[in-house]
């Protein structure tokens, strides 16, 4: 199976922004100073043994430090990266505090070619978008998401 990942699109409803959706910066040197293109789906890989919704939750979860709020995610679809990783998508209507973001960490060599090893957060930080702003601050290859949320809602097709 090549390289697949299952993600979890939060979003609410209300107020003047209309739909918002629930983005993770990426953490890590190599994103620090970026804004655009530097956020991401909360998202992970899987194996082919695991249901990839359930894998979503779990990337959810391990990413954000919590649990994704109570309800009944739908599927999105799925998109292949520019890196030719397959991401599966599933969105979730709900509330998180963006404030609260205590996930996994990964480690590096930092400065490169140094020896040293550092750790950083995989998200470190995350932030409610309209869905305007997320089509900016995504990653290019996740962009389409966005659209098939709103398509999705569009047309009443969250069961």
């Amino acid at each position: 199976m090549a390289r697949a990942s299952a993600g979890l699109l939060l979003y609410r409803r209300g107020g003047a922004a209309g739909i918002e959706v629930l983005l993770g910066h990426m953490g890590g040197p190599f994103w620090a100073k970026k804004d655009e293109r530097a956020w991401s789906v909360p998202k992970g890989e899987y194996t082919a043994e695991e249901d990839p919704l359930a894998a979503a939750l779990r990337e959810f979860a391990e990413e954000t430090g919590r649990p994704a709020p109570e309800g009944v995610p739908f599927a999105l679809g799925e998109v292949r990266q520019s890196g030719g990783k397959k991401v599966t998508c599933f969105a979730l209507e709900g509330d998180f505090d963006a404030s609260r973001i205590d996930g996994n960490t990964f480690e590096m060599e930092w400065p490169p070619r140094s020896g040293r090893r550092a750790e950083f957060p995989e998200i470190d930080r995350a932030a409610w978008f309209d869905l305007e702003t997320a089509r900016e601050k995504l990653v290019k290859g996740q962009v389409r998401f966005l659209e098939l949320l709103r398509s999705a809602l569009a047309a009443g097709g969250e069961d």
